[in-house]
């Protein structure tokens, strides 16, 4: 008779066996692709942390110009970039946020006005971008106000001139030579206290006012930037900017700081995460395959006297390997079939592992919940990794049949 027929035939009249197999495939089947959908959903997330996030590098010098600034920003490993010129303007109109506290003797003289700030991107900076400023009113400055007379202001300064978003205020020059109206884009919170004691009217935290880089220029603040902020998407671009940076600007005070604070949060994590579902799915396949091996072991001892008989009927050793290993591929083309089945109980055991992973691998415990996706790609590799694991877990074991000899198990007696 054709192994195969046999294969079948076993299958029927083994039920009890028959179930217990497909059992155990229906178990892998749904705990490794619950690994593979994990795994799928932190590269999906570390991914988009990546993009969201990324890594600021920030560079200052006494040559960082707008035209280098420029020239770092556009390049291909920079995805936005945030120049930043700060300096005191005067405000004749303007009423500022004072401490109660006199102006002490020993007081340097200087410009009596707000810090002032030309930047690119308001989200850029550390204190939006973080959430520890907030826009409460009006909107950001973005790359599209480039040079137009917009300003950001604080909302207790806001409040203290009756100024609101649309309204119009004047700087001018620290010499008081050159003025300019601005808009009011917007107004944002900063939860820093006014100070107790005396400070320069531009370093309280209500008087600081943000425009666009474009707006203040010619005001008299100079050409050299404080900083600019370049967004790279991880530390590895970061380092290679870095060699970059060191040809634009030159060596001599040069400095650059990378802050991946955020990033490290973010995406450390998902990483952890990632690589405890890929350690999951190879126990899962190891564990899987000495289970089924061991099955495979006991199945062949209960069976050695129908292999005896078959061996001195002129079967050859191989065909016997061939109907077990059929045997095993039946069952595990079965449970694959059933991957939809699976599908949904991995969703189901995915989706709560996930979060709990990710809970305790963050310290903020602020991670987005992992999207769990049912997809070709891991459905596939579940089918491909369980085909794997039955003819690992039948051959391994099946090498015992070459070594059989018909008369010894003939005429063996118990």
């Amino acid at each position: 008779m054709n192994f195969v027929k046999r294969a079948a035939y076993s299958l029927a009249a083994r039920k009890g066996r028959t179930a217990i197999l497909l059992a155990v495939f229906f178990v892998l089947c749904t705990l490794v692709l619950g690994g593979f959908l994990l795994q799928g959903a932190t590269v999906r997330q570390e991914a988009e942390a990546q993009r969201r996030i990324g890594v600021d590098a920030t560079v200052d010098g006494d040559a960082l110009t707008p035209e280098a600034a420029a020239k770092l920003g556009t390049s291909p490993l920079v995805e936005r970039y945030n120049p930043v010129l700060r300096g005191i303007l005067r405000a004749p109109l303007l009423r500022l946020v004072e401490p109660n506290a006199l102006r002490p003797p020993s007081a340097k003289p200087g410009p009596f006005g707000p810090g002032v700030a030309g930047i690119r991107e308001s989200e850029m900076l550390l204190d939006f971008a973080t959430g520890r400023t907030r826009l409460v009113a009006g909107r950001p400055i973005t790359t599209a106000e480039a040079g137009r007379k917009v300003v950001l202001i604080e909302e207790r300064l806001a409040k203290k001139n009756g100024l609101a978003p649309g309204d119009r205020l004047t700087l001018a020059s620290p010499d008081g030579t050159k003025k300019r109206s601005y808009e009011v884009r917007g107004i944002f919170r900063d939860p820093a206290p006014v100070p107790s004691g005396w400070l320069d009217p531009s370093e309280p935290a209500p008087n600081q006012i943000y425009a666009p880089l474009g707006a203040i220029s010619g005001l008299g603040l100079g050409d050299r930037l404080h900083e600019v902020v370049l967004k790279v998407s991880s530390p590895e671009r970061a380092r290679t900017l870095h060699a970059e940076a060191r040809k634009v600007i030159g060596a001599a005070g040069f400095r650059f700081d990378v802050n991946d604070k955020a990033y490290r949060d973010q995406v450390r994590p998902l990483q952890r995460v990632g690589g405890f579902a890929g350690a999951l799915v190879w126990l899962m396949a190891v564990a899987g395959t000495v289970i089924l091996g061991l099955i495979v072991t006991l199945t062949i001892r209960e069976r050695r006297d129908e292999l005896g008989t078959l061996l001195a009927l002129g079967e050859k050793k191989w065909r016997l390997l061939g109907q077990h290993i059929t045997e095993m591929v039946v069952v595990a083309v079965v449970a694959v079939v059933a991957l939809e089945a699976s599908a949904t109980a991995a969703l189901l055991l995915a989706q709560p592992v996930g979060e709990q992973l990710l809970d305790t691998a963050s310290a903020t415990g602020e991670l987005p919940r992992p999207d769990m996706r049912l997809e070709q790609t891991p459905m596939s590799m579940t089918a491909g990794l369980l085909l794997g694991i039955a003819l690992v877990s039948t051959v391994l074991p099946g090498l015992a049949i070459l070594r059989l000899h018909p008369r010894s198990i003939l005429t063996r007696h118990d």
